[in-house]
């Protein structure tokens, strides 16, 4: 076979080995491989141009009788005595570089001993250029003088150009796969932000779009300045609060109140209501979920405590929560961290707790339905929200105040309120407590003809009679009780209502409840009184 041939048959190897190529270092692998197993030459290198001080070759791949020649020389491109050989030649000039006979080359004389004792006879330094720019070489080197000759020379300078760019174009399809990575990272990085966003601003439009009780604490009563004096007292701890009081009273605004005034204030407010969601998700509602935990959990979802981190979460209906439920609470105000549903990631949590509810917590425990240890937890701060019917001396600040701000909304101008139904509005006992009077405040405003407000006396008419109806008897019986309990409580404590051996203390409920049942129950505390 002739040189030409044999030089072809090897080039076809090496071009076929380009094509399949998808890895840069495999490539030169075997294209090293092929140049020595199938053209016969006795080395093959490949460098690349390193820009340090020494301006040195870096080689990259090789094959053959190599045998710490490469180490020996140090090769390198810089303009010096050691830099005048082929290699150093090919990549300094970005022209092939021929060394028909090393013994006798001149260029390779730093080294000559090296080459020969290696058996190298003669070398071709080929360029690989990309864009003009020479970052590469391929070097031969043959147990023979005339493997070379100027037919073949041709043919490897054009397949070290034809490298050179499947090199190129390997590397510009790592970069493209590189960066389409880096691209797909960033999307789901915006998209994880995204969705914290969203869910963020899921919760504050929650808090912005709920219809509040009230926008501010408004009242001057005793009861309720009473109930702000323990607000400012615990507000700068960071104590667990457990708020107390009937449904419409206020006890998220108390709640706001103690978070606005805490040093939580500059972090988020976050308020769940347990009784809205169904008993199924409220862990996820809490805590989170990863994608999968349970059907429908499509991706991944933070929790209401990592919203809250660093901030205040408010737990209203507290009691409404599910037993299992009641435990992961528990671990989290006892050990400060948590898990997401379907994670046994733990996570740390830094939040506040506030807890509001309208039932008797102490009844839940002795009836088995709500955690001793978990309230007992929850209880740290207690806070009784009196009812509106006992600081009845509050409604007219009040009516005034829902009737600026409904006034306003729907662009009417009221400038007075009618005698009669400011009196109707103070005598009334409020069940609904402030949420009701807000709104019926809000109907009349609405319904309000003239510039004197004024509201409909058939609508406290219609409110139902809690001694009608076919549970007259059975109420009347509780209610009977109810009298006997506190009248024994009162006769033991004298008489006094609070205090730690007061009524309050022995029936398990807030001083101010207990007053709230006397009043009602007419009930007499002087007689319960010894000299």
């Amino acid at each position: 076979m002739s040189a030409v041939d044999s030089t072809l048959q090897t080039l076809h190897q090496c071009h076929r080995a380009l094509l399949r190529a998808t890895d840069e270092n495999e490539l030169l692998r075997s294209i090293c491989w092929i140049l020595v197993e199938v053209g016969g030459f006795r080395m093959v290198w490949v460098g690349y141009r390193q820009n340090d001080a020494q301006k040195s070759i870096r080689p990259v791949a090789h094959a053959g009788f190599e045998n710490g020649y490469l180490a020996a020389v140090s090769a390198t491109w810089a303009n010096d005595e050691r830099g005048q050989g082929p290699s150093g030649m090919a990549l300094r000039t970005g022209k092939p570089a021929w060394a028909k006979i090393i013994r006798e080359e001149e260029s390779f004389a730093p080294w000559r001993e090296h080459a020969i004792a290696h058996g190298y006879a003669s070398s071709l330094a080929l360029p690989l250029s990309s864009d003009a720019n020479t970052f590469g070489v391929l070097s031969l080197y043959s147990a023979e003088t005339g493997q070379f000759n100027e037919n073949t020379f041709e043919r490897y300078v054009e397949f070290a150009d034809n490298l050179a760019f499947g090199i190129s174009t390997i590397r510009t399809r790592e970069d493209r796969k590189k960066a389409d990575q880096a691209l797909q990272k960033a999307f789901e990085e915006i998209k994880a932000l995204k969705d914290k966003l969203f869910e963020e601003n899921l919760a504050l439009r929650e808090e912005v779009d709920q219809v509040s009780m009230f926008e501010e604490i408004i009242g001057t009563s005793p009861a309720l300045q009473q109930v702000l004096s323990r607000v400012a007292k615990v507000a700068p701890s960071d104590s667990t609060v457990l708020i107390t009081g009937e449904t419409g009273t206020g006890k998220e605004l108390v709640a706001r109140a103690i978070h606005k005034r805490s040093q939580r204030a500059g972090h988020a407010f976050v308020s769940v209501n347990c009784a809205a969601i169904p008993p199924s998700l409220i862990a996820s509602e809490l805590f989170g979920h990863e994608k999968g935990a349970f059907t429908g959990a499509l991706q991944r979802r933070i929790g209401r405590f990592e919203l809250a981190e660093g901030g205040t979460l408010f737990l209203d209906e507290i009691g409404e929560l599910p037993a299992e439920t009641q435990v992961a609470l528990l671990r989290v105000l006892q050990e400060r961290e948590f898990e997401r549903v379907g994670s046994s990631q733990l996570i740390p949590s830094n939040v506040r707790v506030i807890a509001a509810t309208n039932r008797n917590l102490g009844a839940a425990v002795a009836a088995g339905t709500f955690r001793s240890d978990l309230f007992y937890r929850l209880n740290v701060f207690p806070l009784d929200v009196p009812p509106l019917r006992q600081r009845s001396e509050d409604i007219p600040l009040l009516v005034s105040y829902f009737i600026d701000r409904y006034a306003e909304k729907v662009a009417k101008k009221i400038s007075g309120i009618e005698k009669r139904s400011l009196d109707l509005l103070s005598n009334y006992s409020w069940p609904g407590n402030i949420r009701e009077l807000q709104n019926v405040i809000e109907r009349s405003v609405i319904l309000s003809e003239s510039a004197v407000f004024s509201v409909d006396e058939s609508w406290f008419a219609a409110q139902p009679d809690p001694s009608d109806g076919p549970r007259t008897s059975l109420n009347r019986r509780i209610l009977d009780q109810e009298r006997e309990m506190i009248e024994a409580a009162l006769a033991e404590a004298n008489g006094r209502v609070s205090g730690s051996s007061g009524a309050a203390a022995k029936l398990g409920v807030p001083a101010s409840t207990l007053e709230s049942k006397i009043k009602t129950l007419g009930i007499k505390k002087a007689k319960f009184k010894t000299a």
